[in-house]
Protein backbone atom coordinates (compact mmCIF):
# COMPACT_ATOMS: atom_id res chain seq x y z
CA UNK A 1 0.00 0.00 0.00
CA UNK A 2 1.40 3.21 -1.08
CA UNK A 3 0.82 6.24 1.66
CA UNK A 4 -1.38 8.67 0.67
CA UNK A 5 0.73 11.87 -0.55
CA UNK A 6 -0.07 15.52 -2.44
CA UNK A 7 1.20 17.27 -4.73
CA UNK A 8 4.10 19.81 -3.75
CA UNK A 9 2.99 23.74 -4.48
CA UNK A 10 4.82 26.92 -5.04
CA UNK A 11 3.31 27.93 -1.44
CA UNK A 12 4.15 24.44 -0.05
CA UNK A 13 7.61 25.20 -1.15
CA UNK A 14 7.45 28.57 0.47
CA UNK A 15 6.41 27.36 3.72
CA UNK A 16 9.05 24.71 3.98
CA UNK A 17 11.44 27.25 3.14
CA UNK A 18 9.86 28.80 6.71
CA UNK A 19 9.91 25.60 8.53
CA UNK A 20 13.41 24.69 8.17
CA UNK A 21 15.31 28.03 7.37
CA UNK A 22 16.77 26.95 4.15
CA UNK A 23 15.32 25.49 0.58
CA UNK A 24 13.82 21.79 0.48
CA UNK A 25 15.93 19.64 -1.16
CA UNK A 26 14.27 16.66 -3.15
CA UNK A 27 11.06 17.12 -2.01
CA UNK A 28 8.52 15.03 -4.46
CA UNK A 29 5.68 15.30 -2.56
CA UNK A 30 4.08 16.59 1.05
CA UNK A 31 3.24 13.58 2.86
CA UNK A 32 1.46 14.56 5.97
CA UNK A 33 -0.24 18.36 6.77
CA UNK A 34 -0.98 20.38 9.68
CA UNK A 35 -4.94 20.55 9.92
CA UNK A 36 -4.73 23.95 8.73
CA UNK A 37 -2.77 22.87 5.27
CA UNK A 38 0.49 23.27 5.37
CA UNK A 39 3.02 20.38 5.51
CA UNK A 40 4.13 18.34 8.19
CA UNK A 41 5.59 16.07 6.47
CA UNK A 42 7.71 15.72 3.06
CA UNK A 43 8.34 12.81 1.52
CA UNK A 44 11.86 13.33 -0.03
CA UNK A 45 13.30 11.20 -3.20
CA UNK A 46 16.04 8.74 -2.63
CA UNK A 47 18.67 10.52 -4.67
CA UNK A 48 18.87 14.34 -4.37
CA UNK A 49 19.23 16.81 -7.33
CA UNK A 50 23.39 16.97 -6.58
CA UNK A 51 23.58 12.90 -6.31
CA UNK A 52 23.45 12.15 -3.00
CA UNK A 53 21.66 9.02 -1.47
CA UNK A 54 19.04 10.64 0.91
CA UNK A 55 17.79 7.43 2.67
CA UNK A 56 15.05 9.66 4.77
CA UNK A 57 12.06 9.14 2.24
CA UNK A 58 9.68 10.57 4.89
CA UNK A 59 11.29 14.34 6.42
CA UNK A 60 9.43 15.90 9.56
CA UNK A 61 9.30 19.74 9.06
CA UNK A 62 6.81 21.35 11.18
CA UNK A 63 8.49 23.34 13.88
CA UNK A 64 6.58 22.53 16.90
CA UNK A 65 6.29 18.82 15.81
CA UNK A 66 10.04 18.70 15.55
CA UNK A 67 10.50 20.93 18.92
CA UNK A 68 7.78 17.89 20.62
CA UNK A 69 10.06 15.31 19.30
CA UNK A 70 13.22 17.30 19.79
CA UNK A 71 12.05 16.83 23.82
CA UNK A 72 11.64 13.40 23.71
CA UNK A 73 14.89 12.79 22.21
CA UNK A 74 16.66 14.86 25.18
CA UNK A 75 15.10 12.62 27.52
CA UNK A 76 16.25 9.68 26.49
CA UNK A 77 13.38 7.64 25.10
CA UNK A 78 15.45 6.42 22.02
CA UNK A 79 17.58 4.22 24.46
CA UNK A 80 14.69 2.80 26.45
CA UNK A 81 12.66 2.07 23.28
CA UNK A 82 16.16 0.52 21.82
CA UNK A 83 16.12 -1.64 25.03
CA UNK A 84 12.30 -2.32 24.33
CA UNK A 85 13.11 -4.09 20.81
CA UNK A 86 15.36 -6.18 22.44
CA UNK A 87 12.98 -7.76 25.19
CA UNK A 88 9.64 -7.64 23.12
CA UNK A 89 9.12 -9.78 20.32
CA UNK A 90 5.96 -8.47 18.97
CA UNK A 91 7.02 -4.68 19.28
CA UNK A 92 10.26 -6.17 17.07
CA UNK A 93 8.21 -7.78 14.52
CA UNK A 94 5.82 -4.69 14.21
CA UNK A 95 9.21 -2.58 14.03
CA UNK A 96 10.91 -4.87 11.46
CA UNK A 97 7.55 -4.44 9.36
CA UNK A 98 7.38 -0.99 9.60
CA UNK A 99 11.44 -1.19 7.96
CA UNK A 100 9.80 -2.90 5.45
CA UNK A 101 6.81 -0.66 4.50
CA UNK A 102 9.83 2.08 4.59
CA UNK A 103 11.89 0.68 1.84
CA UNK A 104 9.10 -0.23 0.37
CA UNK A 105 8.07 3.23 -0.12
CA UNK A 106 11.16 4.39 -0.95
CA UNK A 107 11.41 2.11 -3.51
CA UNK A 108 8.69 3.72 -5.57
CA UNK A 109 10.61 6.73 -5.67
CA UNK A 110 13.25 5.13 -7.66
CA UNK A 111 16.32 2.06 -6.63
CA UNK A 112 19.75 3.92 -4.85
CA UNK A 113 22.03 1.03 -4.49
CA UNK A 114 24.18 2.53 -1.73
CA UNK A 115 20.96 2.66 0.15
CA UNK A 116 19.42 -0.53 -0.76
CA UNK A 117 17.87 -2.34 2.43
CA UNK A 118 18.72 0.45 4.73
CA UNK A 119 15.57 2.73 5.81
CA UNK A 120 16.05 5.30 8.15
CA UNK A 121 16.09 6.26 12.40
CA UNK A 122 17.77 3.26 13.19
CA UNK A 123 15.45 0.81 12.02
CA UNK A 124 15.22 -2.17 12.21
CA UNK A 125 17.23 -2.59 15.27
CA UNK A 126 17.16 0.07 17.07
CA UNK A 127 16.02 3.95 17.56
CA UNK A 128 18.58 6.63 16.07
CA UNK A 129 15.57 9.30 15.09
CA UNK A 130 12.86 9.71 16.51
CA UNK A 131 11.89 12.44 14.05
CA UNK A 132 12.09 9.86 10.71
CA UNK A 133 9.94 7.42 13.22
CA UNK A 134 7.22 9.98 14.10
CA UNK A 135 7.64 11.31 9.77
CA UNK A 136 6.71 7.68 9.00
CA UNK A 137 4.29 7.70 11.54
CA UNK A 138 2.42 10.64 10.36
CA UNK A 139 2.81 9.60 6.61
CA UNK A 140 1.64 6.03 6.89
CA UNK A 141 -1.60 6.27 9.22
CA UNK A 142 -1.62 4.83 12.64
CA UNK A 143 -0.87 1.49 12.72
CA UNK A 144 2.51 1.18 10.48
CA UNK A 145 4.75 2.89 12.60
CA UNK A 146 4.47 1.58 16.53
CA UNK A 147 7.38 3.77 18.14
CA UNK A 148 6.02 6.76 15.97
CA UNK A 149 2.51 6.10 16.52
CA UNK A 150 3.65 5.88 20.49
CA UNK A 151 5.96 9.09 20.13
CA UNK A 152 3.07 11.17 18.44
CA UNK A 153 0.61 9.73 21.61
CA UNK A 154 3.50 11.26 24.06
CA UNK A 155 3.80 14.62 22.91
CA UNK A 156 -0.04 15.17 21.84
CA UNK A 157 -0.12 17.72 24.81
CA UNK A 158 2.50 19.45 23.24
CA UNK A 159 1.91 19.17 19.58
CA UNK A 160 -0.54 17.54 17.16
CA UNK A 161 -1.66 17.92 13.25
CA UNK A 162 -5.26 18.47 14.68
CA UNK A 163 -4.56 21.27 16.06
CA UNK A 164 -3.24 24.26 13.71
CA UNK A 165 -0.04 25.96 15.93
CA UNK A 166 1.27 27.40 12.34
Amino acid sequence: MTTPQSEVTPGDIQALREQLGRTPRGVVAIAARCACGRPTVVRTAPRLEDGTPFPTTFYLTHPDAVAAVSRLEAAGLMKEMSERLTQDEDLAAHYRRAHEHYLTERETLGHVEEIDGISAGGMPTRVKCLHVLVGHALAAGPGIQPLGDEALELIATQWTPQNCTC
